[in-house]
């Protein structure tokens, strides 16, 4: 697999038709938000319907499909470009080019692990301390597979198709499961030993069409805009106006991504400043810039931030 960077993008050349697939199920509402934030909204005549469309020049073809199955189908050359975990395209081992990751989840925008749990009274401590023969049930047995023989663990892996961390006691000693937060597991007795792999979802690109300059340019393009709305999605714009004498006193406790626009106001009227600050500061830093002299000050959402 080889990795992407935008400087990789060639410049000035015109768009090219992209056959996109997207994740169908835990993922799909998250990734049809962000599309729609980066303005690719998805259209579709349901829910249900595996077909979509989008209103962009660069797009020609939209599916809706599991995310298990999209690296091969990618890689395979079905699609030019497509949305899935990094544990699927190391359990699948499909040859695809990682055009960058895109840091959304279900619940917490942090990555999903894909982690080694036991019983909650079971000895096993660390994955050497699973017995040889231990039975492992997992949706990801090539990846378990390697994960254990790299530690020189010999198992027996079996496929689940669901209701994996149910399986322990009496079906497996231990399951390989993808967690985000870890409760579900612990709400089921289970306890993580190891961690296997780190997923984020990542867009991933067909090695043929990325070589195609006028197809890699419009990914670099989709990507440019799908970062733009997930850094939107972190900050705020902040305005404010502030008299001259609390100028430096104001402007030593604004943050912005690399320093504030200041501009002075008709007459005397001192000066206005935006800046784009964290949105998870913004509770604290409001009242510290009112107490600092700011007037009028304003809090704006963001759309894109594209650096």
């Amino acid at each position: 697999m080889q990795r992407f960077s935008t400087r990789d993008i060639p410049v000035g050349v015109p768009f090219s038709m992209l056959r996109l697939v997207l994740p169908k199920g835990s993922l799909e509402k998250q990734t049809l938000e962000l599309f729609s934030s980066a303005d690719l909204g998805v259209r579709r005549s349901s829910e249900v319907d595996y077909r979509a469309t989008i209103d962009d020049p660069r797009i020609d073809d939209v599916r809706i499909l599991r995310p298990q199955e999209i690296p091969r189908y990618v890689a395979d050359g079905l699609f030019d470009i497509g949305i899935t975990g990094r544990d699927w395209i190391e359990e699948t081992g499909a040859e695809v080019i990682s055009l960058g990751q895109l840091k959304y989840s279900k619940v917490t925008n942090n990555p999903i692990r894909v982690v080694l749990a036991v019983g909650g009274d079971s000895p096993v401590m660390t994955p050497e301390d699973l017995h040889d023969g231990a039975r492992i049930s997992t949706e990801y047995p090539n990846l378990t597979g390697a994960y254990l023989r790299s530690r020189g663990i010999n198992a027996e892996i079996s496929l689940s198709y669901g209701a994996t961390e149910a399986k322990i006691p009496e079906i497996a000693d231990a399951v390989v499961e993808i967690t985000e937060t870890g409760r579900a597991l612990h709400a089921a007795g289970l306890r993580i030993v190891a961690t296997v792999l780190e997923s984020y979802t990542e867009l991933i690109a067909n090695p043929v069409a990325f070589a195609d300059p006028k197809k890699a340019h419009a990914m670099g393009q989709i990507l440019t805009l799908l970062h733009g709305a997930l850094e939107a999605r972190t900050r705020v714009l902040v305005k404010l106006n502030v008299a001259e004498e609390d100028l430096e006193r104001v402007i030593a406790v604004l943050p912005s991504l690399k320093s504030p626009t200041v501009s002075k106001l008709f007459g005397d009227g001192g000066y206005a400043l935006e800046t784009v600050v964290e949105k998870s500061a913004i509770n604290v830093l409001i009242p510290e810039l009112k107490d600092r002299g700011a007037t009028d000050i304003l809090e704006l959402p963001l759309s894109k931030i594209v650096p």
